[in-house]
């Protein structure tokens, strides 16, 4: 693939963003690894509480996305003032969300638990765990904000810096809390306070950072909450916010009927998904290259330059994150030996890698155009094919095809893959239709 200008421009922006992701995933592989020490059912109650905690990502990330879109639009259009009332309104509601989450997550663990179809003996190992990680829910909204804000003015490197010192802080801590030194090991739940006191020290970096960039000031006049602009941000997040949450939601209902079909069934699916992140994080560095170019171009009036940023984007994650799973395929059962001896686990990782292999290009399409569609203010549509996605193919399927025909895993990653490709068709025409491009002033 010959690379022009846009294509290099969203590689540049991009890679740091990348990297950044492939930290904190590593970080992800190596707690697991260290979780799969513990034993399956560990493994299993930190699978089924990372599930629940995505849906809480989904809210913070839209919040996040619509900052991004404001903050790379407004500086599209060098109103710079504009940026810093959208930051400050930003931090103020990511709080407030935070907040209410940490409360669910102290009073609630077991019951959430439960929705997820977790076993007595898995809930009374999860539920501390969850508490622990999850009460400081706070810690997690402000670090997607701050991240987003600084990524949507085209700073990927400052989050990349500060992420590079949180996640040796997580690994260190994670070892040293789970199996002991010169102590006993907290196990499960030191892996808990791991991750929390490294979130504690990443959100100091990030708001010192935006101090120092000019972003938000120590003036109270600029924390005085302008009703307008948080209606602003909700009305472009919460559509957002609820194509994630839809989304998250279908994986608690089809991930319930996973974990109904065994335990070693939803092992090998939770070893799979992390797996597959090294190919998601490729796109998750694109995507937020994607919307910040794509809003700068439209707050400079520059419609050429947004066509070619999002044709740009599709084609560059359509050819890095099937490249990159076609290798993590190929490799898969000396990783997976790594984390298990269950020669039946092994067997169901390498099967549905090679189906996800197959569905890579479709989960790309719709990763780069819902990141384009965003960014133009186009918060509803891919709402509106999320929903029908995963409620009417991936759950209906994943139980059609999965529990009624009996094919298992195998049949629920392959409705995970239907749905990725209705998805993208979709999203495709709506492109094309250019209803996407909306005003945001």
């Amino acid at each position: 693939m010959k690379l022009n200008v846009y294509s290099k421009t969203l590689i540049i922006l991009a890679i740091p963003a990348i990297l950044e992701s492939l930290l904190q995933s590593m970080v992800g592989f190596v707690d697991i690894l260290f979780i799969s020490k513990l034993g399956l059912k560990e493994v299993v109650a930190v699978g089924i509480s990372n599930a629940i905690l995505q849906i809480y990502f989904a809210v913070f990330l839209a919040l996040g996305t619509a900052s991004t879109v404001f903050v790379s639009r407004y500086l599209g259009a060098n109103e710079k003032e504009k940026v810093k009332v959208i930051t400050s309104h930003s931090i103020i509601l990511t709080l407030v969300v935070g907040s209410i989450f940490g409360i669910i997550s102290f009073f609630f663990p077991e019951n959430l638990l439960a929705l997820m179809g977790a076993e007595k003996d898995v809930i009374e190992i999860g539920s501390v765990y969850f508490r622990i990680v999850a009460t400081p829910a706070i810690l997690i909204s402000v670090m997607f904000t701050i991240g987003a804000i600084l990524r949507g003015s085209g700073d990927t490197k400052t989050p990349l810096r500060i992420g590079i010192w949180m996640n040796i802080v997580h690994i260190v801590l994670d070892y040293v809390l789970i199996f002991g030194v010169f102590f006993e090991g907290l196990g499960l739940q030191g892996a808990a306070i791991a991750s929390v006191i490294a979130r504690l020290f990443g959100v100091y970096l990030l708001l010192h950072h935006l101090f120092i960039k000019g972003f938000v000031s120590y003036k109270l006049s600029e924390w005085i909450i302008k009703i307008e602009v948080i209606k602003d941000l909700v009305k472009l997040g919460i559509p957002a916010s609820m194509e994630r949450l839809l989304m998250r939601f279908g994986q608690v209902i089809y991930f319930g009927l996973i974990v109904r079909m065994g335990t070693e069934v939803y092992a090998a699916h939770t070893l799979a998904g992390n797996f597959t992140i090294f190919a998601s994080v490729i796109g998750t560095g694109i995507a937020v290259a994607t919307t910040t170019l794509v809003g700068k171009s439209l707050g400079a009036g520059d419609i050429e330059a947004v066509k070619n940023y999002s044709i740009s984007s599709i084609k560059l994650m359509t050819i890095s994150m099937t490249t990159t799973l076609l290798i993590t395929f190929l490799l898969s059962s000396k990783i997976s030996s790594i984390f298990t001896a269950d020669i039946v686990v092994i067997g169901l990782i390498t099967t549905v890698l090679a189906i996800d292999l197959i569905t890579q290009p479709a989960t790309a399409i719709v990763a780069s155009l819902t990141a384009t569609l965003q960014a133009g203010g186009d918060t509803k549509f891919p709402m509106y094919m999320t929903a029908i996605g995963i409620w009417a193919i991936r759950t209906v399927g994943v139980y059609f095809l999965g529990i009624y025909l009996g094919w298992g895993l195998v049949g629920a990653w392959i409705a995970i893959g239907l749905d990725n490709y209705f998805r993208a068709i979709l999203l495709i025409v709506r492109y094309r239709s250019l209803k996407w491009i909306k005003d945001l002033t």
